[in-house]
């Protein structure tokens, strides 16, 4: 039976990333089995998070992803996991859905992590106002992090509410934080000593009540409402899902994978191969070459970091254009997009030739250019996903359609542009495939 714990913070950047990675890898080292989920359609925690548990980390979002996404894949982990840690997004009740409301749904403990650094019996009022501002959490208790000295935490501790559970202190720790740019943290494969700052974190976190984690039985709380699904998840798990249908037998789905094209969410990888397709994976940076394969499938990351790399893979960028020639559908997602047109510009300003199968140019730009849910409608059908990016697209093609925002879907509020070019399909949108299987399929198909 599972033992189940949400890791939420009043607001971003109190550090709950870090906790969470580092309670995930204190209780593998105690020979637990331990799966991490991610609220929100996030990719760079995840990584961390995967690294500290030694299994993948997953995604929950009940509106990308679905209610019945979420509590089947919850499932799944509570019938093979010791521990179960979700982390937040953002503040505790930012966004809609948002954290606590996963919280509520499931019935998952909320642990509030909350940076102490700047304030003493403050703390105390924060702590009362997450615990109480919504009636039915379920709060577990708090965690004060980046604190001075034992006369800090024991201040800390006093201010306190009567009933909310102190759960400790974790000093402020430049050697065990995990470091940041304009996307969020840094990739796990890029954190050359990220083992060791986890231990680190597992070894400050082992000191506190957490180390003897025990919220109950999770698996019972994950009855699933009789609304509709929207998502499917390949296999049979608690008899929750029903098996993907086999669109993709047979078919090869080529898909880039290194420091510039990693934003994978799992949930996508695992509907694929459940759908029958062959994941045939490759580096463009590493200069490997496209596999035989039916489709090909670039999704985001970081290519703005390792354009003067990609400007040299022309025989890459060949076989591309050859791959859309033949009309074989090509997949490109944010920074997968950012690949396609004539050229990028970076963040120094530097421009780099790309692929050139899209007319115009990516330019970077100093603030955040868009980011939320969005809602698809494609010829093939509707499709949810998310957008996050600094850039923007200068380009006369005419898009095939546009997406909407999560926020405004009544009344149809713009959003990210969709081009499509014979069986080129290309986006800032990161698509949730689970979230209609059926369609994901037909992208990859003829």
């Amino acid at each position: 039976m599972a033992t189940a714990l949400l890791i939420a913070a009043p607001a971003s950047g109190q550090g709950k990333t870090s906790i969470a990675a580092g309670l995930a890898r204190l209780y593998s080292r105690q020979g637990k089995r331990v799966r991490v989920f991610k609220c929100g359609p996030d990719f760079l925690d995840p990584m961390i998070h995967a690294v500290a548990s030694a299994a993948p980390c997953e995604n929950l979002d009940l509106w990308m992803c679905g209610e019945f996404d979420a509590a089947t894949r919850l499932a799944r982990a509570a019938e093979n996991a010791d521990v179960i840690l979700v982390e937040g997004v953002m503040g505790l009740f930012d966004g809609a859905p948002s954290a606590a409301d996963i919280a509520r749904r499931f019935n998952l403990p909320v642990l509030a992590v909350i940076d102490a650094a700047a304030m003493a019996q403050t703390f105390g009022a924060v702590a009362h106002g997450l615990a109480h501002y919504q009636p039915d959490l379920p709060f577990y208790g708090v965690l004060a992090n980046r604190v001075a000295s034992p006369g800090h935490a024991e201040m800390l501790e006093e201010s306190l509410s009567p009933g909310i559970r102190w759960c400790g202190t974790v000093p402020r720790d430049d050697a065990a934080s995990l470091p940041e740019r304009h996307l969020g943290l840094h990739q796990a494969a890029e954190i050359e000593d990220l083992m060791a700052r986890l231990d680190r974190m597992a070894n400050q976190l082992e000191k506190t009540p957490l180390a003897a984690l025990d919220t109950g039985d999770f698996s019972a709380n994950l009855a699933v409402s009789s609304a509709p699904a929207r998502c499917v998840l390949s296999g049979t798990f608690s008899g929750l899902a029903t098996p993907a249908p086999p669109l993709l037998k047979n078919k090869t789905i080529a898909i880039a994978r290194d420091a510039s094209f990693c934003f994978l969410y799992p949930a996508n990888l695992e509907l694929l191969a459940a759908m029958g397709a062959q994941l045939a994976f490759f580096s463009p940076l590493a200069g490997e070459p496209l596999p035989m394969c039916d489709a090909v499938w670039l999704p985001g990351g970081y290519p703005e970091l390792h354009a003067a790399v990609l400007a040299q893979r022309r025989e890459f960028f060949a076989q591309l254009a050859t791959h859309v020639a033949a009309s074989k559908p090509l997949i490109a997602e944010c920074g997968g997009m950012m690949t396609l047109f004539d050229t990028l510009t970076d963040t120094q300003g530097a421009t780099h030739p790309m692929a050139a199968l899209l007319p115009g140019r990516i330019v970077m730009q100093p603030r955040l250019a868009a980011l939320g849910g969005q809602e698809a409608e494609l010829p093939e059908g509707t499709l949810r996903g998310h957008t996050f990016h600094y850039s923007k697209a200068e380009t006369p093609l005419e898009p095939l359609t546009h997406a909407r925002r999560q926020r405004s879907l009544g009344n149809k509020t713009q959003g990210e542009a969709i081009y499509r070019r014979a069986r080129l399909t290309a986006s800032y949108v990161h698509f949730y495939f689970p979230s209609n299987p059926a369609v994901a399929a037909a992208l990859f198909l003829p």
